[in-house]
This record gives structure tokens, C-alpha cells and sequence, in this order.
């Protein structure tokens, strides 16, 4: 027997899974095998869609985008900074205002936001978060001249900012040049790995055959 008062609508389960949709951007559980990006994209494929499109649109590799991701938050969505500790246990304030797939702080997130974002766009949705890379990469090769397939660079200016790379604040910072070295080598280890499943992502729905399908 159903228990009284907890008969819930198809409106509005409706409404409750768009407010979560809209809240937590299409959020999705983290892969489990993050070494091979075959194995990222056949745990969510769509995220290969997402990749392709800013790839298309700003020029950064699908590759180096899943390397950032994978640096920046191992493909949590709600990724933040850990709190700080006051007195050395009393939780406190986070360092920055990262938040996201991309780690992207407020104040860049804004100037995207002004300049190509919708305003649906959120930090916690792989396509914009993608998007986001590519923008700002476009932006560092634009600025700076590094080449979007340098990624270790990239990712230096991504970290820094264009006008701490310009200054060479990283070189003074060996745990960021590990981090852009890691990167680096996710990109290369990643871009080996996807012509192995990227005409099986391509082509993965029913319409896309014969000249409907990218080769």
C-alpha cells in the first residue's frame, strides 16, 4: 500500500529533475579508469561530443582538454580547492574560487561569461567547461603565442594567468611545472590512445552512416 502524502506527479518529478539539472549541471559519477581516454569517453560519451565541438571552435586538441580536466579535477564536477585550516583544525576559507570540472575562478569565469558563455553555461557541466579550455587557450595563443598544442605551456599560462606566465612566476614554483609536465604527458599518453575509439565515437548513432558519419 502506498503511504498518504507521498504521491508525487509526473509534473512534478518534472520540475524536481530540471532544478537538478540546473543545479548541478548535468552532473556525472567521476570514471573509474581515468589512464585511458577510451575508457573516459565509453564511461560518458557525450563528453567526447562536448570535446569535439570547442576542438572545432577554439583549436585546443581534444587530448590536451581531457588532460586539464583530468589535472584540474580528476573529473569531479563539484571540484573545489580544500579548505584552509584556522588554528589548525577549524575549517576556514578556501584559497581561491576554483570550482569545477576546468577549476575556473570566478573572476575569468565571468569574462568568459561576458564574452562567449550563455546563460545556462555552468562550471559543473563537462560541455562548458570544455568550452571554457578552449576559450582560454585561445586566448593564451593569441596573447602569448604558444602553440595550442603545447600543452605543458598551456597549461602554465592556465594556471599563472597570461600575465604571470609573461613574468615567468612558474619558474620560481616547481609543483606547478610538475603539474604542467603531468599534463603534458596525459596529452601525449591520450592522444596515442583515441584514434582507437574515436571512429566508434563518431559514428555511435543510428543516422550516422555512410556520408552522414565523420571519418
Amino acid at each position: 500500500m502506498r503511504a498518504p502524502g507521498r504521491v508525487t506527479s509526473l509534473p512534478g518529478l518534472v520540475a524536481v529533475c530540471l532544478l537538478l539539472v540546473l543545479g548541478s549541471g548535468c552532473a556525472t559519477r567521476p570514471p573509474d579508469r581515468v589512464e585511458n581516454i577510451c575508457d573516459i569517453f565509453d564511461h560518458q560519451p557525450r563528453w567526447y561530443d562536448y570535446a569535439l565541438a570547442s576542438e572545432q571552435r577554439w583549436g585546443t586538441p581534444i587530448a590536451t582538454q581531457m588532460a586539464f580536466v583530468r589535472q584540474e579535477s580528476t573529473f569531479r564536477h563539484n571540484a573545489r580547492p580544500p579548505r584552509t585550516r584556522l588554528f589548525g583544525f577549524i575549517p576556514w576559507k578556501r584559497p581561491s574560487s576554483a570550482y569545477g570540472y576546468a577549476q575556473a575562478q570566478d573572476p575569468v569565469w565571468g569574462e568568459y561569461m561576458d564574452e562567449e558563455g550563455s546563460l545556462l553555461a555552468r562550471r559543473t557541466h563537462m560541455k562548458h567547461a570544455l568550452d571554457f579550455i578552449g576559450w582560454y587557450n585561445h586566448r593564451t595563443h593569441e596573447r602569448l603565442g604558444i602553440s595550442k598544442r603545447n600543452a605543458e605551456h598551456l597549461y602554465l599560462a592556465y594556471h599563472e594567468g597570461h600575465a604571470g606566465y609573461r613574468r615567468g612566476n612558474w619558474r620560481s614554483k616547481p609543483s606547478v611545472q610538475r603539474s604542467a609536465a603531468r599534463v603534458d604527458r596525459f596529452a601525449a599518453t591520450y592522444s596515442r590512445q583515441l584514434p582507437a575509439c574515436e571512429q566508434d565515437l563518431r559514428c555511435r548513432r543510428f543516422w550516422q552512416v555512410g556520408p552522414f558519419c565523420d571519418s
